[in-house]
């Protein structure tokens, strides 16, 4: 780090140099019958001012204590996120230290100025060199207190990843994928980006999409999906809270299948269970039902020319 000297700086030394070389004239012309009651004056002078330094030291340490003590109740009460309550409550108690400490300096009169200057320049280089950090830790303190998703929540991010959430901190969060390997994503890219969470809502809707063969009679297959869907007991319906009904439709005329669309709502918790289920049962029974699933074709006609 490199330290600019000012013209207040070289005034100051030499100003120091000048009382030096005055106090070592002063010491050689004096007797030393006269210099014996200056320099008892001198100690009981600095021991005032040292005892006085203490007083306030230890005054500003208790009342650190204090504030620290107070703002721990506060988040306590308020059922704040721990990891932002100790990091505020770290935050006040280093800042008020640094302060205390410059103010029990200048008692024993120190000159601060250069000393505020140092720390200020310090604190600019480092939060320079940790400006990545600095955005992560803001990242983090959004997503502790707006809470978009917490420990156990199963999430998709803008960039791809998906798992579920393991452990939030200041600076990253961790997902557990489902093949049990460990994600550990910057808070600043998922603060800033799309996050898809999953387990938010207490019901997901599960769709199907299930093509058959043209010729098959809409009714009945119809009617065989919806006796697949009724049979499964984890499917809810606006009795039981869901927003609406199981949807069986034709959704669209392809060039070699009829689509149909089967759409149900399902506790989160129970949403890939059914899906799978339902996904072999809809494979197993239709085609016993006389409902087949068709193949890619093409219709070729020839035609003679004479």
């Amino acid at each position: 780090m490199q330290v600019t000297v000012t013209p207040e700086d070289t005034v100051a030394v030499s100003r120091i140099e000048e009382g030096a070389r005055e106090a070592i004239e002063h010491i050689a012309t004096t007797p030393i019958e006269d210099l014996i009651p200056e320099m008892i004056s001198g100690i009981l002078h600095f021991g005032i001012k040292v005892l006085i330094a203490l007083l306030i030291y230890f005054a500003g340490a208790w009342l650190i204590r204090r504030v620290r003590g107070i703002i721990h109740r506060i988040f306590e009460r308020r059922k704040t996120e721990k990891s932002i309550a100790s990091f505020v409550e770290s935050l006040t108690s280093i800042s008020l230290t640094v302060i205390l400490v410059i103010i029990t300096v200048g008692t024993l009169g120190v000159n601060t100025t250069s000393l505020a200057a140092i720390l200020a320049a310090g604190g600019m280089a480092i939060g320079m060199a940790l400006s990545g950090t600095v955005q992560n830790f803001a990242g983090g303190i959004m997503i502790l207190i707006f809470k978009p998703f917490k420990s156990g929540d199963f999430i998709e991010t803008e960039n791809g990843y998906s798992g579920t959430v393991s452990d939030v901190n200041i600076f990253s969060t961790k997902l557990t994928t489902t093949d049990n390997k460990i994600i550990i994503i910057p808070n600043s890219t998922l603060s800033n980006g799309t996050v898809n969470n999953f387990s938010l809502n207490t019901m997901r809707r599960v769709e199907w999409l299930v093509g058959v063969e043209y010729g098959s009679e809409a009714e009945k297959v119809k009617a065989a999906l919806n006796d697949i869907v009724k049979s499964e007991p984890r499917v809810l319906y606006t009795a039981s809270g869901a927003p609406a009904d199981p949807l069986i439709a034709v959704n669209a005329l392809l060039d070699s299948a009829v689509q149909y669309v089967v759409r149900v709502w399902v506790k989160t918790e129970d949403y890939w269970d059914v899906f799978y289920i339902l996904n072999e049962r809809i494979y197993t029974e239709l085609p016993q039902k006389g409902i087949g699933f068709p193949f890619p074709q093409m219709d070729v006609h020839l035609t003679r020319q004479e």
